[in-house]
């Protein structure tokens, strides 16, 4: 079995008219949901063995933050920049081309590709990941080049409001 769980960058700012789209930081709501929702995360055990980014600001500091909350290094943290807003067929392509020396792995991106990936994926059907909103996938195969639409299940739906 492979799990994924899949997670939305946390509320950026747009108070910096200067910064590109790539550069925008997290406002201060961001800032408080990252360590409440990768908190939620550890209380539920689970533990990602690969942690994935875009490497826009606002998604890497999401997967920085988490790392924080679950012990994992942030120096492990992959950085991917064509993930950087990729359409969900980029993203299959990207999880089918993860190493199966993983079972755990967390993937941090933007919208609209991740509410796409997660419908396209799973039985769970979903208008619109919000932000640091998470969704975990269970795919029951043993290789991650055999993730493809429709193989995975929802194990794992919250988000910040969700309280």
């Amino acid at each position: 079995m492979k799990r994924l769980l899949i997670v939305r960058h946390a509320k950026s700012s747009w108070g910096f008219p200067e910064l590109s789209d790539f550069e925008r930081p997290l406002n201060h709501r961001g800032e408080k949901d990252v360590p409440d929702m990768a908190t939620r995360i550890k209380k539920l055990g689970l533990k990602p063995e690969l942690m994935i980014s875009s490497p826009a600001n606002r998604a890497i500091t999401t997967a920085r933050g988490f790392a924080s909350v679950l012990g994992y290094p942030e120096s492990h943290i992959v950085e991917d920049k064509q993930h950087y807003h990729a359409s969900s067929q980029e993203l299959r392509q990207l999880i089918r081309n993860f190493s199966d020396n993983y079972g755990v792995i967390m993937l941090f991106g933007h919208n609209p590709g991740l509410t796409y990936l997660i419908n396209e994926l799973s039985d769970f059907r979903l208008d619109n990941l919000p932000t640091c909103g998470i969704c975990g996938i269970d795919f029951f195969i043993d290789s991650w080049s055999q993730a493809k639409r429709g193989t995975g299940k929802k194990f794992y739906y919250d988000f910040p409001k969700n309280k």
